[in-house]
């Protein structure tokens, strides 16, 4: 075990390094990006027809989106066309205008609209996305806060918190591949989801499932599909699905997607039409027309991906193992798919290695980010986003992280003696 000083000394070396390198957020590196270059000219002047028969130029074609488009993006989240509707960028957006529809009108089969409810609450898995954490806050809900296991949701917490009030109205959290966790849920968990007792008789399952496809392993977990277990539980209205193409082409150009059931989809389609006229379908022929020629379509562009993901996982874990791995000090994930990692600290020191990465030149997410309000009551989870910078960048980084880890844990134990 190294000693303070020696950690100090090694810290302040890599300090001196002049460093400037980033891992705090989920962006694609640029090979990623430069996949799906093609994009950029795949619709010309002579694509201003589609084959069924919109003028992509013109206002005609409703909120729902292409049926093009429809088609080929409910296969993503195993839902039927008919189930689907495809708008912008991206599908927090989509979620946004679902939440507030619900607050201002209920959604279908509400008693009432949501803000009517003294305080709506939604239960949330943490560690989870910050971004949901501040849509929910921003809109008025009060957060329920259960674990996030290997098997998805902590269910024992789930049930009991939606059986008991029926103020909480529902569960947002991310099903495959969690943020950043990278767990998957079980096909237990989808049926205990789908046919659980609430007290809320609108009680709904937003499933944030952006990562379903970003797969690092030849055989992916294949959990059972929420929208038909609803369907088979006897709650068909239960569960809408969200997803986006935002890491699949380009993640500020793409396509937000959404699916629920027909008649959930008929009610909300109508509160959407009230707010635009439709998405842009310039942008959604696009993404037909590109991902339905790529070898393999959206299938054989994801395993592009991972050519260039997976050995920054790899470098990850070959560097956290290298550093932590004998000290006790840290214990991290290794996901099978998605676009992090996540760290828990063994003590309270997470917001202090953070704080030391940044004085070194590197950025990490805030420590805190991944819980409700920034705060994570045992100061000890890290989430790392691996797959922005070059390899070697990484390494780097990786590296300093792991030293600003062991240097704050020595602090901590040296206030202690």
């Amino acid at each position: 075990m190294e000693s303070l000083k020696d950690l100090q000394l090694r810290y302040e070396s890599l300090k001196g390094l002049g460093l400037k390198l980033n891992i705090e957020r989920g962006q694609p590196g640029d090979d990623n990006l430069d996949l799906s270059n093609a994009l950029l000219g795949i619709v010309t002047e002579k694509d201003t027809k589609t084959q069924s028969g919109f003028d992509i130029r013109n206002y005609p074609g409703g909120v729902l989106g292409l049926p093009e488009a429809r088609e080929l993006f409910s296969g993503i989240l195993g839902a039927k066309a008919e189930e689907t509707m495809v708008g912008n960028n991206a599908s927090l957006l989509i979620l946004s205008k679902v939440l507030m529809w619900a607050l201002l009108r209920g959604l279908l089969g509400s008693p009432a609209p949501w803000c009517k409810t003294d305080k709506p609450k939604m239960i949330v898995t943490v560690p989870g996305y910050d971004r949901n954490f501040l849509l929910l806050s921003e809109l008025g809900f009060e957060m329920i806060q259960v674990k996030m296991t290997k098997d998805g949701p902590d269910m024992t917490e789930v049930e009991k918190a939606a059986a008991a009030d029926p103020s909480v109205k529902g569960i947002l959290f991310v099903p495959t591949y969690s943020n950043p966790s990278g767990d998957t849920v079980s096909d237990d968990t989808v049926k205990r989801l789908a046919s659980m007792k609430t007290a809320a008789p609108d009680f709904t399952i937003f499933a944030d499932d952006a990562y379903v496809v970003h797969h690092l392993v030849d055989n992916p977990p294949k959990p059972k599909n929420l929208l038909r277990a609803c369907e088979e539980a006897g709650n068909p209205n239960r569960v809408y699905l969200f997803s986006s193409t935002s890491k699949i082409t380009f993640s500020g150009a793409g396509l937000g997607f959404m699916a629920t059931s027909s008649a959930n989809l008929a009610y909300i389609s109508k509160l959407f039409g009230n707010m635009f006229i439709g998405p842009n379908k310039v942008e959604q022929l696009r993404h037909v027309k590109f991902l339905n020629a790529y070898p393999g379509g959206v299938a054989g562009l994801m395993k592009e991906h991972a050519k260039f993901l997976k050995p920054k996982f790899e470098i990850a874990q070959k560097v956290l193992s290298k550093e932590l791995g004998a000290t006790d000090l840290a214990t991290w994930s290794n996901p099978a798919g998605g676009y992090f990692i996540s760290l828990d600290t063994a003590k309270p020191v997470a917001k202090r290695a953070v704080a030391l990465c940044k004085e070194a030149g590197v950025a990490i997410t805030p420590a805190g980010a991944t819980f409700p309000f920034g705060k994570d009551p045992k100061d000890a989870n890290i989430r790392i986003s691996p797959t922005r910078p070059p390899v070697a960048e990484l390494e780097k980084a990786i590296e300093v992280l792991a030293v600003c880890i062991k240097l704050a844990s020595a602090e901590y134990d040296s206030t202690k003696k």
